[in-house]
C-alpha cells in the first residue's frame, strides 16, 4: 500500500471522519463504519485532504481535464481544496465548479457557482463517498445540461466496497451505467488492512469484534 494511503487512513481517524459503531447510510443500510467528510473542519485539515485527493486524481486520470465538479453541499469544499492542491502540487490550474441546491434569481443567476462549464470541457466529479450511486443520478444531468461536455470520471475519498443497486459494486455500476472511470483515495479493504489489530495512538482501532462486524456487513452487502 502506498504511503499516502496509510497517512490518509490515519488522517481520517485523527479527524474523526472515519467512525466505527452503529450507523445507517443514505441508502438505508445499517453499517458498522461511517465516513463523514463534514468532520474536516479546519483550514489545515482541508489543505491536507485536498492533497490526498490530488494524488488520487493524478494517479488515475492524470491532469488532462478542465473542471473538477463538486456536488452541493459537501462537494463544494472538496472541489476547492483539491483544485488548490493540484495547483500547488502539480502546477496545473484546474477550474472548480459546484451546483446550488436552489437556483439564484438575482445577481449571478443560475445553478452553478465557481467556473462555468463550457462546450468541450472534460469534467471529473469529486465526492466524499458513494454507497449506492444515487448522487450521480442527480449530478450528471446538471453537468450535461451545460453543453457538449465530457464527464470522464469520479473520485471519492473511500470506496466502501459494497454492492450498489445490483450485485456489482457501486463504483463498478457507475462505470458501466454512465461510462465514468472511478477511483478512491483508499478502499475499505485497505482501511481494514492498515488498522486491524494494529496499535495507533495507543489503541487498537479495529479489534477482533469490530472486524467480525465488518465481515458480517460485507456478507450482506459486499460484492459477491
Amino acid at each position: 500500500m502506498e504511503q499516502y494511503k496509510k497517512e490518509f487512513i490515519e488522517f481520517m481517524v485523527d479527524c474523526q471522519v472515519l467512525k466505527f459503531g452503529d450507523f445507517v447510510t443514505k441508502s438505508g443500510r445499517k453499517t458498522p463504519f461511517f465516513v463523514n467528510t463534514g468532520f474536516y473542519r479546519t483550514g489545515a485539515q482541508l489543505r491536507r485532504l485536498g492533497q490526498y485527493y490530488a494524488e488520487a486524481i493524478n494517479n488515475t486520470f492524470g491532469l488532462d481535464f478542465d473542471v473538477l465538479f463538486g456536488p452541493a453541499y459537501k462537494g463544494i469544499p472538496l472541489s476547492v481544496a483539491a483544485t488548490i492542491a493540484i495547483s500547488e502540487k502539480f502546477n496545473k490550474d484546474i477550474k472548480y465548479c459546484s451546483n446550488r441546491k436552489e437556483i439564484k434569481d438575482h445577481g449571478d443567476k443560475g445553478i452553478l457557482l465557481g467556473s462555468p462549464i463550457s462546450d468541450g470541457d472534460k469534467v471529473v466529479i469529486i465526492e466524499d463517498v458513494t454507497t449506492a450511486g444515487t448522487s450521480i443520478e442527480e449530478t450528471l444531468p446538471i453537468i450535461k445540461a451545460q453543453g457538449n461536455v465530457d464527464p470522464i470520471g469520479l473520485v471519492v475519498s473511500v470506496d466502501r466496497m459494497e454492492r450498489g443497486k445490483g450485485e456489482k459494486s457501486a463504483l463498478s455500476e457507475i462505470e458501466e451505467n454512465y461510462g465514468l472511470k472511478t477511483t478512491a483515495i483508499v478502499t475499505m479493504g485497505e482501511v481494514v488492512e492498515h488498522l486491524y489489530n494494529k496499535e495507533y495512538n495507543g489503541r487498537i482501532v479495529i479489534d477482533d469484534k469490530l472486524k467480525a462486524a465488518i465481515d458480517d456487513y460485507y456478507s450482506l452487502y459486499g460484492v459477491k
